[in-house]
């Protein structure tokens, strides 16, 4: 009989879990996440200067997921800059498996118009707040 108790507290402790997504972090805490990671880069990039391909220029059609696929290549990519770019790459990997099976990063990143690291990571940050700004409206 005493075997059973623990047995059943274990068993009524799992069952009121949510499952898989009770442990895993939620896809506004990774947004946060990011910025907050962004937010330490910005004046801490060794090779800020370094250029890589503007995926926020021009082409407005590409949707989120795969916006944020790209942007998870350049991170992976630019890692040797700086460390907290690993966890903004696993963090925007994150998000991408959750939103999409169809994107699989590191996703092709066409050469085009190039800007600066630095601003890249600008951009990346003003499109993470939005899209923390616009799932707070849902």
């Amino acid at each position: 009989m005493s075997i059973r108790v623990p047995f059943l507290l274990t068993f009524l402790a799992l069952s009121a879990c949510q499952g898989r997504t009770a442990t895993l972090p939620q896809t506004s805490t990774l947004l946060k996440e990011s910025i907050r990671l962004l937010s330490n880069l910005e004046t801490k990039v060794s090779c800020d200067k370094m250029n890589v391909t503007n995926i926020f220029a021009g082409d407005k059609k590409a949707n989120d997921t795969e916006m944020l696929c790209k942007a998870a290549t350049i991170a992976l990519e630019s890692r040797d800059c700086h460390t907290h770019l690993e966890g903004i790459y696993l963090n925007l990997l994150s998000l991408i498996q959750r939103k999409s099976t169809a994107y699989k990063a590191p996703c092709p990143v066409a050469a085009g118009n190039t800007t600066s690291l630095k601003q890249f990571l600008a951009d990346l940050h003003r499109v993470l707040q939005q899209l923390v700004k616009d799932q707070s409206l849902k």
